[in-house]
């Protein structure tokens, strides 16, 4: 009778610590989600002051999406080194989701972008020349989603045949 009781009082106590625990257990990983998904935001900020602070990069990365080939040397290393922290940006959050960090509703959203970035000649033959940085799983992705572009229309309502270096002050 006693170790019933014991049993008894061990269930009471036992199942709701049990449940407090996997209370405990889910915000945590809400909040590590949430985390990752602030610090992707950041560094996607970081990434993209390049294109709005400076605006002889603005005009090579206008220029570079047209045709990477067609870069001057010192063009094609600073756009070069532009699209590999991008690309390296959204290899994180490829991986991101593959860890499900990401829920599905934010990846579609940068699979998105990443089908109008990817639109672009430029961009195109740029990963031709770096595809080989990033691992064999981002790149299939990458791939995955040049096979599948349309149209690019990230910057149609630009005049990009307009482009041209800023003159120095």
């Amino acid at each position: 009778m006693l170790t019933a009781i014991g049993q008894l009082a061990t269930v009471f106590i036992g199942v709701p610590s049990i449940i407090y625990f996997a209370i405990q257990l889910r915000e945590q990983n809400r909040e590590r989600r949430q985390s990752a998904v602030n610090a992707l935001t950041v560094q996607w900020g970081e990434l993209t002051k390049a294109l709005h602070e400076n605006g002889e990069f603005t005009a090579i990365y206008l220029r570079g999406v047209q045709s990477f080939h067609d870069l001057d040397a010192v063009s094609k290393l600073r756009f070069s080194a532009f699209q590999n922290r991008f690309f390296k940006n959204f290899e994180g959050m490829y991986y991101s989701r593959r860890e499900r960090i990401l829920s599905t509703e934010l990846w579609e959203e940068i699979d998105r972008t990443m089908s109008d970035f990817l639109a672009y000649k430029g961009i195109q033959e740029w990963w031709q020349t770096r595809r080989h940085w990033h691992t064999e799983a981002f790149a299939r992705v990458v791939d995955g989603i040049i096979a599948k572009c349309d149209e690019p229309t990230a910057y149609s309502t630009y005049d990009l045949k307009q482009v041209v270096l800023p003159k120095d002050s």
